[in-house]
């Protein structure tokens, strides 16, 4: 695979994208509960005492695997609730590295770690390691595409979303509908946040709830901002719901879409819409992500640059500008905007497309186009 595998410890295998016109089963934990040790009980003696979780539920925990993709605001709260509460196996997964503007809310790095310029899955398998050494943790510095989709989410128990872009949500989607995996929906810009617990043929799929991702310009933390409150406090309800996933109490997960604005309200639940019987994904079965169908990022020979291609995404180009006044230099007229940000020389088209020179890889083409166009 692409990606750089930083722990060797694996109990992942690899599985065929078959299955189509299969029903999806609910998944459960993979791996045989073991009875607490002294030591266990001990560690993790408040969260047992809580009754409704009890010894059974951290005994299911210590034998579950939760994979985090995307070690960013969201994912470090993720991570760290998961990895303390004794999950048996986390596995990280994020293709980026730790800057200092990251420090602000991703509450697993240090300055140190801005320094070293440390890929943000090894630097937050690190710092969990110190904080429990009991945890298999592993750290895969990648970015998710359909070819390494099964090595790399493949025997999770539930996954947590903690992305930048829905091209990786419906990718993560379409695995999770095939094999019957539960993951947990989030975001968080400015200060508002929204989770939402996706569990194959019990609720509605992502897919069900966004059929296509939002169309024209969309607020990015880049653009807009982003406050830590609310990334710390979607990233805990997404965890939430995965611990009572990973301890055998899935009927307690909230089936709800819950949203929150922490600056000036309200904060809400809502239900879930219901399964659409047509859903492209969990309706007809049919995994265009996960089978590559739609158009991937092109790295231009000779160019140093990648393609971006946003199908049926139209970008409102004089919006976009006065979204990116202030931030970077723009140059712009009615078919294109182009803009510098002193790393990436960026070129948006009206159609959605991008060309993003300064680079030859699609992960890093498609993570500076999330930060400033949008998901």
């Amino acid at each position: 695979m692409s990606g750089l595998r930083v722990n060797s410890r694996s109990r992942v295998q690899a599985r065929g994208c078959s299955g189509a016109g299969l029903a999806s089963e609910p998944r459960l934990a993979t791996m045989q509960p073991a009875a607490l040790r002294p030591a266990q009980h001990d560690r993790y003696s408040r969260q047992i005492r809580f009754e409704p979780f009890g010894p059974e539920g951290q005994e299911r925990l210590l034998a579950a695997t939760a994979v985090v993709v995307g070690c960013g605001a969201l994912g470090t709260v993720q991570a760290s609730l998961l990895a303390r509460a004794g999950v048996g196996t986390l596995r990280l997964i994020d293709r980026d590295y730790v800057e200092e503007s990251n420090l602000q809310r991703q509450l697993l790095y240090t300055e140190g770690d801005a320094r070293s310029g440390l890929p943000k899955a090894e630097a937050a398998r690190r710092h969990l390691a110190e904080a429990n050494s009991g945890v298999q943790i592993e750290a895969f510095v990648a970015d998710l595409n359909p070819r390494d989709l099964d090595e790399l989410l493949g025997g999770a128990d539930v996954i947590l979303d903690g992305t930048d872009n829905f091209e990786t949500r419906f990718l993560i989607n379409d695995l999770a509908v095939r094999d019957g995996v539960p993951w947990i929906y989030g975001a968080a810009v400015g200060s508002y946040g929204i989770a939402i617990p996706i569990l194959p043929g019990d609720s509605a799929c992502f897919r069900c709830i966004y059929p296509e991702a939002p169309s024209g310009v969309q607020p990015t933390c880049e653009t807009a901002g982003v406050l830590g409150p609310v990334t710390s406090l979607i990233g805990s309800i997404q965890a939430m719901e995965s611990l009572k996933i990973l301890a055998g109490l899935r009927d307690r997960v909230r089936k709800k879409i819950f949203t929150a604005d922490l600056w000036s309200g309200p904060v809400r639940e809502s239900s879930i819409p219901a399964r659409d019987a047509d859903c492209p994904t969990c309706g007809r079965r049919e995994f265009v992500f996960l089978e590559g169908q739609r158009r991937a990022p092109v790295s231009l020979c000779g160019r140093n640059a990648v393609q971006i291609h946003e199908r049926k995404r139209p970008v409102n180009l004089a919006q976009l500008a006065a979204q990116l006044n202030g931030l970077v230099s723009v140059r712009a007229n009615e078919f294109a905007l182009r803009f510098d940000d002193g790393e990436f020389d960026v070129t948006v088209f009206q159609d959605g497309r991008a060309i993003i020179k300064g680079t030859t890889d699609p992960g890093v083409a498609r993570s500076v186009y999330s930060r400033y166009i949008g998901n």
